[in-house]
């Protein structure tokens, strides 16, 4: 007969919820500066960061790459948390492209940790390798719902995804102007979509329709990623398809042309 496992006394309980506790705050800051001043930043300004001891940030993580390697690690859970939450609030086709675009979005504002990812050549290790794989399939699994939608091209696969997100964050990065960066990712996105097929009917009716929209209501799309939009009777016609792309678009107009974004209480509804 197998004993009872002894029970754990409160002191190592919380000694533990210590421990726990001081890894995640060591972790998010070095999340934070490692984004910010790039991988030259020691152990020891991290745990001056953290508000914690040096020996506190050794005892977790004994060396730089390891911590490196974990916050590596957490980005791309993010990303996976991420993949979940588009599959479960848009269609297939929409979740996708959503997804791509918030990918390279953020691999574009953390400039050092898409470096880190791309330069080392010593990676994935143990802890990456299996963040990456719960990435990959994340990733694959919002691909299959596409292409069993019809909304993305048959010949694409996985692998190019990955490689297009860290393209286009390059992209993105490079063009001094960031609102027409990130509309060229979107156009790059946009080529991946299956082609519309147009039928002789619509040649002969396009000129009768350009008299009054360039584009039906049913097929109008979100101005940021690009999802289809669903049109209410009544109201203002809707520009994005949620609060996320709203708040994006309202982001990259404050930074170019230094309008004062409104308080999120009095922001007028876009939907």
């Amino acid at each position: 007969m197998t004993a009872a496992p002894a029970p754990v006394p409160d002191a190592a309980r919380a000694e533990r919820a210590d421990a726990r506790r001081n890894r995640e705050i060591v972790l998010r800051t070095a999340m934070r500066v490692f984004a910010e001043e790039g991988r030259e930043v020691s152990l020891g300004q991290i745990a001056h960061r953290a508000g914690v001891g040096a020996g506190t940030v050794y005892r977790h993580f004994p060396s730089k790459e390891i911590l490196v390697e974990a916050v590596l690690a957490e980005h791309v859970q993010g990303f996976v948390v991420s993949a979940g939450g588009w599959a479960g609030r848009a269609a297939p086709g929409d979740a996708l492209f959503g997804f791509l675009l918030e990918v390279i979005e953020k691999l574009a504002d953390r400039k050092h940790v898409c470096e880190a990812l791309t330069a080392d050549k010593g990676w994935p290790r143990a802890v990456l390798t299996a963040a990456a794989q719960r990435f990959h399939e994340a990733l694959a699994g919002l691909l299959h719902d596409a292409k069993q939608a019809g909304a993305i091209r048959a010949d694409v696969r996985v692998d190019d995804l990955a490689a297009l997100t860290v393209g286009g964050a390059a992209l993105r990065s490079a063009h001094r102007d960031l609102a027409r960066g990130t509309r060229l990712v979107r156009l790059l996105l946009d080529g991946l979509r299956t082609p519309t097929v147009t039928k002789a009917s619509e040649l002969r009716d396009a000129p009768s329709r350009q008299r009054h929209e360039t584009a039906a209501p049913s097929e109008r799309r979100c101005e940021e990623c690009g999802a289809r939009l669903r049109i209410r009777a009544t109201g203002r016609p809707p520009r994005y398809c949620g609060p996320t792309c709203r708040q994006r678009a309202r982001r990259r107009r404050v930074a170019d042309g230094g309008m004062e974004p409104l308080p999120s209480s009095a922001a007028p509804s876009q939907r």
